[in-house]
């Protein structure tokens, strides 16, 4: 899973298939640091692959629950990170790769694309992503995902809002929206993400405070203000 580049920023090509591991996570680590590092325009992944859909397959080694919380945190970094995100998607896409895809502010899908939970002994993998996967279309399009592993077909994807644009060369895509973004980099489109992650909880008394900090700091910096 090496950090390449594209003019712009760092990539990173998760394979799905995987299971939780300190490799994983570091390397999605390295991704973040080289971002915030380097003052990359932007971070982006290549996703593809799901583990095996019959719980019964064999697997590579459990994760303990160390491993598993460590990757959650390390999942939540990429998704605040102080930058754009981006990732492209292709052909089965569940476990690490779906934790991953749900977290990215710009997604692009091969028209192959199922997005699909992971399985276990007992059910469908229980970690963040189905909490993602229920902010994200509600409780009721995600039901079947969430309870019994229901996969989700790209155009499915895209009409229920989880992808953005469906591409026969998602990377291509990936790489002409990425240019489209540098200009969106930095502290104000942190804000704005989580004004928007607020939204879907938060009362309009609660919000408005924070929305009004925002459009203050908008209006002094159209005004040439800088404190």
């Amino acid at each position: 899973m090496p950090v390449n580049a594209l003019v712009g920023g760092p990539v990173l090509r998760v394979d799905g298939s995987r299971e939780i591991s300190a490799e994983l996570t570091h390397a999605v680590a390295d991704l973040c640091d080289e971002a915030e590092s380097t003052g990359a325009d932007f971070a982006a992944l290549y996703v593809s692959g799901a583990p095996p859909g019959d719980p019964g397959d064999a697997v590579e080694k459990r994760p303990d629950v160390a491993a598993v919380t460590k990757w959650e945190r390390t999942v939540r970094r990429f998704e605040r990170l102080r930058l754009p995100t981006l990732a492209a998607a292709s052909g089965e896409c569940g476990g690490v790769a779906l934790d991953l895809l749900l977290t990215a502010d710009v997604r692009v899908a091969a028209p192959d694309v199922r997005l699909r939970l992971a399985f276990q002994e007992h059910g469908t993998w229980p970690g963040m992503a189905a909490f993602r996967l229920v902010q994200q279309l509600g409780l009721a399009p995600a039901r079947r995902m969430v309870l019994f592993g229901r996969p989700l077909t790209a155009r499915e994807a895209l009409e229920r809002g989880l992808v953005d644009q469906l591409s026969t060369d998602p990377r291509r895509t990936l790489v002409a929206a990425a240019r489209l973004l540098r200009r969106m980099s930095g502290p104000e489109l942190a804000i704005r993400r989580q004004l928007a992650f607020d939204a879907q909880w938060m009362s309009f008394e609660d919000a408005l405070g924070p929305h009004l900090a925002a459009c203050d700091r908008a209006l002094r910096a159209a005004n040439g203000v800088t404190t």
